[in-house]
Parts: structure tokens; C-alpha cells; sequence
């Protein structure tokens, strides 16, 4: 099981801040994840629409889309960050 955690405007247009899933074996990517999540349902179609904007980190650690995702307890999804 990994825990996935939604911040943001992520996790508004979800309606979670967070949800513990079984992944199929044919996730094998963080590019394979925000795929198939946004097959889960309208909400989550609505918020990975570009899921190339979408930042990610596995166990606290930002990684690239092309990261395997084996072995991850948590996977963090959030927005493109900006500074201030």
C-alpha cells in the first residue's frame, strides 16, 4: 500500500488531503501514477488536466516524472510552486 498526500489546488479539486492505495502492477513511474489517477475519476481528471505542471516527491524527496516508483511509502502531488 502507499499513502498518497495532495497539496493545494491538488487537493482542493480531489477533495482529499490524502488516500491510501493499492497500486496495479503497471505503475511502475511517477508518470505511470498521475496516469492512471487520472482515470480514478472526474475529480482527479479535473486536477491532473496537464499533469506535466504536477511536482512530486517520494518519501519527502522531489523526483522526476521518469522516477520508479518501487518501494515508496508516500508520494506527495502538489502544484508548481512560486516564490514571493
Amino acid at each position: 500500500m502507499t499513502k498518497l498526500v495532495y497539496f493545494a489546488w491538488v487537493r482542493e479539486r480531489i477533495g482529499k488531503p490524502d488516500e491510501t492505495v493499492e497500486l496495479p502492477a503497471n505503475v511502475q513511474t511517477v508518470r505511470d501514477l498521475l496516469l492512471w489517477l487520472k482515470g480514478r475519476g472526474e475529480e482527479y481528471e479535473h486536477a491532473l488536466r496537464h499533469p506535466e505542471v504536477i511536482r512530486v516527491a517520494i518519501n519527502h524527496e522531489h523526483v522526476d516524472h521518469d522516477t520508479r516508483i518501487a518501494g515508496a511509502g508516500e508520494i506527495a502531488l502538489f502544484p508548481p510552486m512560486t516564490g514571493g
